[in-house]
């Protein structure tokens, strides 16, 4: 059984006991959260597709982590200009462990 949920800005296939890393999120770590925008369930033979959600379906999870994603480096030069710019960029993240999938 497998659920297609938003959680901030963007959409997660998940399973029971998969861990998602998401944009950071303001919860504590520990802290059990309930997701209720869930846009699929499929439990093999049967496919249930919300219209855009489906109401009566959540998917329970736990904030296990705060991590902070890859190194991003942005480097801007201008030929001819002597000039030259380097700037990175660590996302904040959260990491989201699935618990329970019902519908």
């Amino acid at each position: 059984m497998f659920a297609v949920v938003s959680l901030g800005n963007s959409q997660f296939k998940v399973v029971e006991g998969d861990t998602i890393t998401a944009n950071r999120l303001d919860l504590k770590v520990g802290e059990k959260i309930t997701l209720d925008k869930v846009l699929l369930i499929s439990d093999g033979d049967k496919i249930t597709v919300g219209q855009p959600f489906i109401k009566a379906a959540t998917v329970s999870a736990q904030v296990i982590d705060h991590p902070r994603g890859a190194k991003v480096i942005a480097f801007k030069y201008r030929k001819r200009k002597d000039s030259a710019r380097t700037h990175g960029h660590r996302q904040d993240l959260t990491s989201v462990k699935i618990e329970k999938i019902s519908l």
